[in-house]
């Protein structure tokens, strides 16, 4: 049961990672307001928080079972690392971090959008092919 669900999240998370590719490339602004959007609020820092360490924790659980387990399970290590760490830091000095960030990240909005559709692709390769093996 924890490895299908595991696995389902870590689908979601391929998904959302094309989708956001595709909109990158699609509707660069309003992507980049999106993304923006991030940690303005102390309830949508936390909602981030939670999502961070489900998704983190699917990785984790997941990661045996896809082919790539150990980078996959370290990346999932890494989000649930750094999210443990933004949690005991005050929302509004995540807020300026994103502020200052996110215009960093997005400056490059094609590069940014071919870079979610291949981390998309590879998570979801890893999650298929894995599967396909075992």
């Amino acid at each position: 049961m924890v490895a299908a669900l595991g696995s389902v999240i870590v689908l979601a998370a391929a998904l959302y990672l094309l989708a956001l590719g595709i909109c990158a490339l699609v509707r660069p602004d309003r992507t980049r307001r999106f993304l923006q959007s991030f940690a303005s609020s102390a309830r949508i820092h936390f909602t981030e928080l939670a999502l961070r360490l489900l998704v983190g924790g699917a990785f984790v659980v997941s990661a045996p079972r896809m082919l790539l387990s150990r980078g996959v399970a370290l990346f999932g290590w890494v989000l649930i690392g750094t999210t443990l760490v933004l949690a005991v830091v005050p929302w509004r000095l995540h807020r300026r971090f994103a502020a200052w960030s996110v215009p960093q990240a997005t400056r490059r909005m094609p590069v940014f959008g071919a870079g979610s559709i291949v981390a998309g692709l590879l998570l979801l390769g890893a999650l298929v092919l894995g599967r396909s093996a075992g």
